[in-house]
């Protein structure tokens, strides 16, 4: 891969927690990026989108923007999709009009949570959320396209990491105020820590990925058992109970159905950068320092 490739990065979404892990790791390369908020841009807006890329004339955008409140999409499945897919196609298409390379992250959500393996980049999506239908149409839309992008899709999971909303953080606060946890214990993924998915944005693109590609930290944890390693990592005490989708959706009707299954096989990401995955478990540890540094 060409070192000019980083000669002008933009980041769409750049106020996100994964934007901020990209920002913090392309420094790390003395490489300084430009981040736009979605109060500056709103990428379901083409004129809009036109007119920053080609103002900024990126070599590479990577495409952090994203409708992400996921049980809120099933009340609202137009604005994700407007977000998620079709404000996905405008920023590749603008992309590929400045031959800049594109980077999109996508989900697991993809996947129905039927399999009994992970799932391979090549397996047959089928979501069961509004949201995870919002995000194929958004790989299908660049996929598919007639603009040719040079595109690079990440499939990534269960996301987490300093600077916005994430599961880790709402049972850290759940905890040290002292409310019960009652957490699912019937869904099985890959927790992912928002630096190491950064760096190994920055390892595809160096060994000049293109496609579809699934990146999560290593190993797999129910929802329940990732809150028993979260109160041992922060050595939080809290009354903790497991229970299954089926009662949650009970207590919560309006929440969106989640695959029960949905750990990914990023064996081609080694492959391809010859580089392995750190642990979840050891990437929740080094969640816990980057917190406690600042």
């Amino acid at each position: 891969m060409p070192n000019d490739i980083y000669n002008n990065v933009l980041i769409t979404g750049g106020s996100g927690m994964l934007a901020q892990a990209l920002i913090r790791a392309l420094r790390a390369r003395g490489i300084e990026p430009t981040a736009i908020a979605r109060a500056e841009l709103d990428i379901a807006d083409p004129h809009a989108v036109a007119a920053v890329i080609n103002r900024i004339k990126p070599t590479l955008i990577l495409n952090c923007a994203a409708y992400t409140k996921v049980d809120a999409a099933e009340q609202d499945e137009p604005t994700a999709t407007a977000v998620n897919a079709t404000g996905a196609a405008y920023v590749a298409r603008i992309a590929a009009a400045n031959l800049a390379r594109f980077v999109h992250f996508s989900t697991d959500f993809v996947f129905d949570g039927r399999a009994q393996r992970p799932y391979r980049t090549n397996d047959q999506p089928s979501p069961v959320s509004a949201y995870g239908r919002s995000k194929l149409a958004g790989e299908h839309a660049i996929v598919n396209s007639d603009y040719d992008p040079i595109y690079l899709i990440i499939r990534t999971a269960w996301l987490y990491g300093p600077g916005g909303p994430n599961f880790v953080q709402t049972m850290l606060n759940a905890a040290r105020a002292g409310k019960p946890l009652k957490v699912v214990n019937d869904q099985t993924g890959s927790p992912t820590f928002t630096h190491d998915l950064a760096e190994a944005t920055l390892n595809l693109i160096d060994a000049n990925a293109r496609g579809t590609f699934h990146v999560t930290n290593s190993g797999q944890t129910t929802w329940f058992d990732l809150t028993r390693a979260i109160l041992e990592e922060f050595d939080l005490k809290a009354d903790l109970a497991p229970t299954t989708s089926a009662e949650w959706k009970q207590l919560r009707p309006n929440s969106a159905p989640r695959p029960a299954y949905s750990v990914l096989d990023c064996s081609d990401y080694e492959r391809l950068t010859g580089k392995t995955l750190p642990g979840w478990r050891d990437a929740l540890h080094r969640y816990r320092l980057a917190l406690s540094s600042g």
